[in-house]
């Protein structure tokens, strides 16, 4: 049995403001985790936390390419150091974030050590890039196409390692049915799956068939990626993007359960929620819940 390690990465480098002179308060996503005891009730241990750089945009303007990208390559780096110590120690890092640009954190451990796969459980995409957006300019919706090699070099090839992760070994759950990201997936043949289609075909037979195509030989594994939003508003409302039409709980349990308990899955990390919209701590008890269910139940 693998043993789990909680790594903290705060980071919200990736997030435009919510409004004027504020920073976006996923950052807190970690704290409100372990306020729910996450760690003792995965019987995990602790990981640390990786610290980032100040949230500060300068004097960026759309058009300038992304925002905060030297913090966020600096940032990837320092995360990427301590995924990989805990991933060739044998270790299942699961990290809490943090916006969705610390998957690139992951995405570079993994491609130092070979060839791995990733499971994307998210609302969107986040496949915004200059070749299909003139707004470009956040991270967070923007790491997908960051770690299959799409954007600026300063993001991109850290470490002349471009990709991180290959087209053929992404598999996308959970986006909307609207989403305009998807047919450029299709075109690319990056597997994709909607909420919707989740809901049709059912969410452990289609887990199921992803845990297959994810552990092929040619790769050395796999890095499940998980947004907060990729929950339908009804139950996870904390988050920067709800967009209605989402996985409902026993859903993304499936999902999950199937991943994570894989021997070829290295890890995972939880992204997007916003303490800030969750006066209550309803959401973060959900999150935690689904992580135990995940990892503890039968």
């Amino acid at each position: 049995m693998r043993r789990i390690v909680v790594i903290d990465a705060p980071s919200n480098l990736g997030l435009r403001p919510p409004t004027e002179g504020t920073v976006p308060g996923c950052y807190k996503l970690a704290g409100a985790l372990r306020e729910q005891r996450l760690v003792q009730r995965l019987g995990a241990y602790e990981g640390g936390v990786v610290v980032p750089p100040r949230y500060d945009r300068g004097d960026w303007r759309e058009g300038d390419g992304v925002f905060n990208a030297e913090a966020i390559a600096t940032y990837t780096c320092k995360l990427a150091d301590r995924i990989e110590h805990h991933v060739r120690a044998g270790d299942f890092p699961v990290v809490l974030g943090g916006d969705c640009s610390i998957q690139l954190g992951a995405s570079l451990a993994l491609r130092r050590i070979g060839r791995y796969g990733l499971a994307v459980i998210d609302g969107s995409a986040d496949f915004r890039h200059p070749g299909n957006s003139d707004r470009v300019g956040a991270a967070g919706g923007e790491e997908l196409a960051i770690a299959t090699g799409r954007g600026q070099a300063d993001l991109t090839n850290l470490e002349g390692l471009q990709p991180y992760v290959r087209d053929e070994d992404v598999r996308v759950l959970g986006i909307r049915d609207y989403d305009e990201e998807r047919a450029e997936l299709a075109e690319l043949k990056i597997t994709n799956a909607t909420a919707q289609e989740i809901r049709e075909w059912g969410a452990e037979e289609l887990a199921g068939a992803v845990l297959q195509a994810l552990e092929v030989p040619v790769t050395e594994g796999f890095w499940v990626h998980l947004d907060a939003d990729v929950l339908d508003p009804s139950v996870m409302p904390a988050v920067d993007s709800p967009d209605p039409g989402g996985l409902m709980p026993d859903e993304l349990g499936a999902l999950l359960r199937t991943l994570v308990r894989s021997e070829r899955c290295v890890g995972l990390n939880l992204t997007i929620y916003d303490p800030d919209l969750d006066p209550d701590g309803s959401c973060a008890a959900l999150l935690a819940d689904l992580l135990q269910a995940a990892f503890t139940q039968p």
